[in-house]
């Protein structure tokens, strides 16, 4: 039988077992309507309850101020197309190391008149912070970074971005997809208005997310009508899957060091395999996660390098999951040259990756290189 090695977790991940066992237990007495003044929905009404003090109590924000959506894509858009209306702002900074999500309404925007402007970045990826000082003016509306990209696994420098911006002017609303970063590395929310994540990057189910709002910032909704946990987004709330990303938040807040410290030795061991091979390069920076490995076998191409991986069982992406359907990975060809984009792969890990799962990698990529140089 073929094995089968999962190393595509930036896409999505598994749901953990823990969190399964425990949404299993629950959906089976507490289905009613959260909305409902019986007692079935009293209680849904207070599992919710619940879980939104664990979620909210993580990234120290008040419990009014998290939205359940259906996942980063649904908070992104809610951002975007939420704070245009009453503003007659119209410019928006971003980078091109964002999410499909992010770049695509932005799109929408621009074919609406509004001016979208790309910060620049340095050869880490990070933000060049005078070209941003440069960009800022009485015109912007909304300056969107996410914290880690998807692609490349580069940590922006978004403390130190959106303190930028708040100096400058308090106006201008903050954001940040931290959904690439949510139980990876700490969250500090200083300075950000609103921020998006997802429940199927975290090891639950897919379906369920949220955008952080602050207090102060007014947007409009995208949904609406049905009465839910906010104003800011209609519709029943899920009782099963809000206790369940709770869940999911239990299994990383006080663990982040050491999963991280795990994930690196993993990512090391594969960096040492790669640095033998000349046609190779390794498209991280020095400020990229473990968590993503990109590298380029220079000569092939990106879907070819993921066959031969998937034919043996080992699952690995040429690109984000949600990015167009180039045959290019557009952000390592922005970050480096169109030569590496056509041949990169991605290697998502997790701390729920094993050893033997990356020996069996190391094995097959040995044979691979082999192959390519005989």
């Amino acid at each position: 039988m073929k094995k089968k090695v999962y190393l595509d977790y930036s896409a999505t991940t598994m749901v953990d077992n823990n969190v399964l066992e425990k949404f299993n237990e629950l959906v089976k007495d507490n289905f009613a309507n959260p909305n409902s003044i019986h007692d079935l929905g009293l209680s849904s009404k207070s599992i919710i309850e619940k879980s939104i003090g664990n979620i909210s109590s993580y990234f120290n924000i008040d419990k009014d101020e998290i939205i359940f959506t259906s996942g980063s894509s649904e908070s992104n858009n809610t951002v975007i197309k939420g704070i245009i209306e009453g503003s007659k702002r119209k410019k928006i900074i971003t980078t091109y190391l964002e999410h499909s999500s992010i770049l695509s309404p932005l799109s929408y925007l621009q074919s609406k008149g509004y001016i979208v402007e790309f910060v620049k970045l340095d050869s880490k990826g990070l933000v060049d912070i005078e070209d941003l000082k440069s960009k800022l003016d009485s015109n912007t509306l909304l300056v969107s970074i996410c914290l880690v990209n998807s692609e490349l696994g580069i940590l922006l420098n978004t403390s130190e971005v959106f303190k930028v911006v708040k100096e400058y002017d308090k106006e201008i609303y903050t954001h940040s997809d931290i959904t690439q970063g949510l139980g990876k590395v700490s969250i500090n929310l200083d300075n950000i208005d609103m921020a998006s994540f997802s429940g199927h990057k975290i090891y639950t189910f897919k379906g369920i997310g949220g955008l952080i709002k602050k207090k102060n910032i007014k947007i409009v909704p995208l949904v609406h009508g049905g009465r839910s946990t906010t104003i800011y987004r209609s519709g029943t709330p899920s009782t099963e899957l809000i206790y369940s990303l709770s869940c999911a938040f239990d299994l990383f807040k006080d663990s982040i060091d050491t999963k991280y410290n795990y994930v690196k030795e993993l990512n090391n061991r594969i960096r040492n395999v790669l640095s033998r091979y000349d046609n190779v390069y390794i498209n991280n920076t020095d400020n990229s996660i473990p968590h993503i490995l990109n590298f380029s076998i220079i000569g092939k191409d990106s879907n070819s390098i993921q066959k031969y991986f998937n034919d043996r069982g080992i699952y690995i992406s040429t690109k984000s999951a949600c990015s167009s359907d180039k045959n290019m990975s557009m952000v390592v060809k922005n970050m480096y040259n169109e030569e590496r984009a056509l041949s990169s792969v991605r290697v998502s890990l997790s701390y729920k990756t094993t050893s033997e799962e990356i020996d069996y990698f190391v094995d097959v990529l040995k044979e691979y290189m082999n192959d390519e140089n005989s």
